[in-house]
């Protein structure tokens, strides 16, 4: 029924591990392959228990259900930190719940399900532990270990329910699940090769001997310490206490977060107020060590608690919730850095708090464990990161064990934390990873980084390509679509790299150098194979501009066999990136191999043309189709209250850069105004003429709101430039640029926030040139004069679909039509124009490729490899991080926690995907991390065809789906399609007596025959 998650029975559960093992040898969708294996003997000792590695799942997502915690026991997990249970165990909740984009918000509470449930759960987890141990890794000695999580105060705690769940994970024995358990796997002994009686009598009923207190936001600080000793003195346990990060104060935890770039994260000063502070909890701390050493128990800080923060831009319903991830880590790691130093490394630490495979390590070697992550495996990969980060401890443990914390270790990583661009904001900087395409019911795998790109490159076909060595057909595959690869493989924005499912491990893939690889590489052998293409057809094509639209337009009709003639007023074609994209981004080389590609397809060029060109005149000159790629060449002027004659434009000036740098005389000191990609040029440029000591970059707003590309803006900042941030230009008067001091306020419709003016606040800069980078335009007045219609506000009249204006076969594109655009949606633009063209001429765009094939059961257990392992970018190494979307996918199976969405393998004629993704909805609690995830505009947990268990969810649910009415032979389903409901019978040879889609009727036959362990 939507969010109400059915526990599974236990045997049920045993029959599903085992029966989906036997067949597939996978646990809950995680291959074998991927199964966290020691490489070295040893194990650590904690609470008088062996443990075999110090990582697991932290209280939350992952350890509320059996399954889930199954799953992190087989990626690595041997601590897992039990979902928090407390007494008000039905509360209903607002969803989704969690938003796990970046950093993680969520707006849970305890388990949602029963105290009396979550018990259940927890003890068959255990035992279905003890099976696999013994079965999978023929291992004797236990090498897990349970934590219980209890909360919120002394009063629940004490309360009935809760009591008997803490004595029930002390000693299960006397609990009817322990002996159902217990029975089960007697019954079932001939499953098992290594289990047998004596093994099942001899699993330990003493589940959990140690507890996390977990206390809300504002307990006060006589209710932790009178809750921490009642855990230890009359529970017996050994005890951590969740710690807030509010410890470190407000303004501490501001500056920091602004420091990092999360400035958008809006405080509750009022929650820090309300928190245990410093001083007083340093106190209580040391008198509950003190307790714990005399009840003989070990006393310790889970660190950290969730930060809570204010809901600003409906991320979840609500007016508050809580954070964590990478966001969080510079903070968690200082605060345990501050108690360490109070207590002389002489406290216990139970680490959470932005863990992940590439800090795991560190933290470990300071002496803090065990660390339990949660946001990490809400992420693509989910539980499979677990095995590199158990991986990556492997080789720090030690033969013995660190009892006492390394202070000057944990004091330089914490120094270290806030500059560890991991954690910064601009690592990943998520500019909508969604595609705006609706979520299919089947066959729904999809390459976002081709959606995303404007002409829809091949981007993991040329990727494996270079990968495999095949840089031919890596350059057959591109210039299918992109008749410039030198060009793009330089000066791409990678819109494809904004959608690229590496944001969500760490960085996108390079995509653009893995394209100049493919350019550089296979360039010489495609040439020497090119033919010119002979006509076919008379009709002639004009192209007015040469710049990337046009050559694009030629490239594409040429090839197609029509005579194409390009017009430029300048010497040479290339437009802006021959003339004004400087020097040192990229080589001429480099244009020039793309304008030969374009030229051996038979493209005609006329140069040093008038720029006053007539489209009436081009048709009676015989020239049946005119395309206007035209550039934006005018600057907007910029505007001052004084001092204007010495501005120039970005275009002239890179233009005159380009053309004899040492002609240029600018002064010591130049301000560039603007943040897109120009004024990145013009400041790079400007620091390279000579006499120049000083380049500003002034820009209205802070740098996380600059439109430039991230990496010029980094390259104009590495090589000198200064960026003046919430300024804009007022007057210049004697070599004084005065600037307008600003601030940021409210969004704008762009959704940036808007720059205000600071009134009466100034800041004076020596300037001796000015150069305006704020946006180009177009000459509209040449359109006009050949009867192109254009409105007041620039816009052209054309026919969406085909680009042609109002004059019959005339067509515009590039920056003439959408304003100052990008080179690859300049391409996209003469793409379409063309397809347009020869649509008109009854032809078809010719196809020079034929798409490359693959060892497909090669290229999918690479792909299973890289699933969940993180690694920062090696450029030219890259195809090794590339995970081939549109390939096999399955985000929404790995990020879900509760396993609720299923990879079914169905053989089928009439379905295209390796696999289909069924959605279970009795596992679900419709928390929507697989709709976060899922690169569609869609939600995979509403979206996905779904197994219902039973009549009630069915009815209360609108999900396509089915129920399973009637078994055997001849099974009886019933339907909800469309919303319509209705009952089909499938016959023997999986054949429906129904009029349904064919590659519904064999998703759901193959669910049925394949997967019947999923129909609890």
């Amino acid at each position: 029924m939507g969010d109400l998650m059915r526990p599974i029975p236990f045997r049920k559960l045993l029959n599903w591990v085992m029966e989906e093992y036997e067949k597939y040898r996978t646990i809950f969708g995680i291959p074998q392959e991927k199964f966290f294996r020691k490489r070295r003997e040893g194990y650590l000792k904690l609470f008088g228990e062996y443990l075999g590695n110090p990582v697991g799942p932290a209280a939350g997502p992952h350890t509320q259900l059996a399954q889930n915690i199954v799953t992190s026991y087989l990626c690595g997990g041997r601590f897992f930190e039990l979902k928090t249970v407390q007494v008000l165990d039905r509360l209903k909740l607002a969803k989704p719940c969690i938003n796990a984009e970046d950093e993680c918000y969520n707006v849970e509470w305890s388990t949602e399900l029963s105290v009396e449930e979550a018990l259940e759960e927890y003890i068959k987890a255990w035992f279905l532990l003890h099976i696999l141990e013994k079965e999978i890794y023929g291992v004797n000695l236990r090498s897990f270990i349970f934590n219980m999580s209890v909360g919120y105060n002394l009063e629940g705690i004490k309360s009935c329910k809760v009591d008997s769940f803490i004595e029930g994970l002390k000693d299960a024995s006397h609990t009817p699940i322990f002996q159902e358990c217990k029975r089960v796997l007697k019954e079932e002994i001939k499953r098992f090769h290594a289990v047998d009686e004596e093994f099942i009598e001899g699993i330990s009923p003493h589940i959990c001997n140690s507890v996390t207190l977990s206390t809300m936001h504002g307990c006060p600080p006589g209710e932790i310490e009178a809750i921490c000793k009642y855990l230890l003195g009359e529970k017996k346990l050994h005890t951590f206490v969740k710690l807030n990060p509010t410890l470190l104060g407000y303004e501490f935890v501001k500056e920091a977060l602004y420091q990092m770039g999360y400035s958008y994260i809006q405080l509750k000063e009022e929650s820090f107020a309300h928190d245990l502070q410093y001083r007083e909890g340093i106190g209580l701390l040391k008198r509950v060590q003190d307790f714990a050493n005399e009840q003989q128990r070990l006393f310790g800080v889970k660190l950290s608690n969730t930060l809570p923060v204010k809901i600003t831009r409906g991320e979840l319903p609500g007016e508050e919730m809580y954070m964590s991830g990478r966001a969080l880590y510079p903070l968690t790691i200082n605060l345990a850095y501050k108690l360490a130093a109070e207590f002389n490394g002489r406290l216990k630490v139970s680490y959470a708090g932005g863990v992940d495979a590439f800090n795991i390590a560190r933290i470990f070697e300071t002496g803090i464990w065990p660390i339990t992550v949660a946001t990490t495996l809400l992420k693509p990969g989910g539980y499979l990161r677990l095995k590199q980060m158990a991986e990556e401890l492997e080789d720090h443990l030690e033969d013995g064990q660190k009892e006492i914390i390394d202070v000057e270790k944990l004091e330089e990583l914490a120094a270290s934390a806030f500059k560890d661009l991991n954690y910064h904001k601009e690592k990943r900087r998520v500019k909508g990873r969604k595609i705006t395409k609706t979520l299919p019911l089947t066959d729904c795998f999809v390459a976002p980084c081709t959606v995303g790109c404007p002409i829809g490159q091949d981007v993991p076909e040329y990727i494996r390509l270079v990968g495999e060595k095949r840089y031919l057909e890596a350059y057959e595959v591109i210039t299918q679509k992109n008749p410039l690869p030198f060009i793009t493989g330089t000066l791409c924005p990678q819109f494809c790299a904004y959608k690229c499912t590496r944001l969500d491990y760490e960085e996108p893939v390079c995509i653009r150098e893995l394209k100049k690889v493919a350019a550089e590489e296979g360039y010489q052998a495609y040439l020497s194979k090119l033919k010119k293409v002979e006509a076919k057809s008379p009709a002639k094509v004009a192209i007015i501009g040469a710049g990337p639209s046009g050559l694009a337009a030629g490239y594409f009709l040429a090839k197609a066999g029509l005579d194409v003639t390009i017009f430029d007023q300048k010497e040479k074609p290339g437009g802006t990136v021959q003339y004004v994209i400087p020097h040192f981004r990229i080589s001429r080389e480099a244009i020039e191999n793309d304008l030969e590609l374009i030229k051996r397809t038979g493209v005609k060029f006329e140069l040093g043309i008038d720029p006053d060109f007539s489209v009436d005149k081009l048709k009676k000159n015989g020239y049946k189709y005119v395309y206007l790629a035209l550039g934006a060449t005018k600057s907007n002027p910029l505007e001052l209250k004084t001092g204007r004659e010495k501005v120039i434009g970005a275009l002239e000036f890179l233009e005159q850069f380009n053309k004899n740098s040492e002609a240029l005389e600018l002064g010591k000191n130049v301000a560039v105004i603007g943040g897109g990609d120009s004024a990145m040029d013009a400041a790079r440029a400007a620091l390279r003429v000579k006499g120049v000591e000083k380049v500003y970059i002034i820009y209205r707003r802070t740098k996380e709101y600059m439109p430039a590309n991230r990496e010029e803006l980094k390259a104009a900042l590495a090589e000198g430039a200064v960026l003046k941030e919430l300024l804009s230009p007022y007057s210049w008067v004697k070599g004084v640029l005065r600037c307008q001091k600003m601030e940021l306020g409210e969004p704008d419709a762009s959704g940036r926030l808007m720059a205000i003016p600071k009134e009466g606040e100034f800041e004076d800069i020596p300037v001796d040139t000015i150069i305006s980078a704020i946006g180009q335009r177009v000459d509209y007045e040449i359109l006009k004069k050949n009867g192109i219609e254009v409105n007041e506000r620039g816009e052209v009249a054309v026919n969406p679909a085909t680009n042609e204006t109002n004059l019959e076969n005339v067509f515009i594109g590039g920056d003439a039509l959408r304003g100052p655009a990008t080179i690859v949606q300049a391409i996209a633009d003469g793409s379409k124009v063309a397809r347009a063209i020869l649509e008109k001429e009854g032809m078809a765009p010719v196809s020079s490729r034929v798409m490359p094939s693959f060892d497909q059961t090669r290229r999918l257990k690479e792909i299973t490899q890289k699933k969940g392992f993180l690694k920062n970018s090696l450029q030219e190494k890259d195809h090794e991080r590339c995970l081939e979307c549109g390939f096999v996918c399955n985000l929404c199976v790995e990020v879900c926690p509760n396993r609720a969405n299923i990879a079914i393998g169905v053989e089928s004629e009439n379905l295209k995907s390796l696999n289909q993704i069924l959605h279970v909805d009795g596992m679900c609690n419709e928390c929507g991390n697989c709709a976060t995830f899922c690169p569609y505009d869609g939600a995979p947990y509403k979206d996905k065809l779904t197994l219902f268990w039973n009549e009630e969810d069915f009815a209360n649910s609108q999900n396509n789906g089915f129920l399973l009415i009637e078994d055997g032979k001849e099974p009886v389903f019933k339907l909800r399609i469309e919303g319509n409901v209705f009952t089909v019978k499938f016959n023997a040879a999986g054949e429906a007596y129904a009029d349904l889609e064919k590659g519904l009727v064999d998703l759901i036959w193959a669910a049925f025959k394949g997967y019947k362990y999923l129909f609890i």
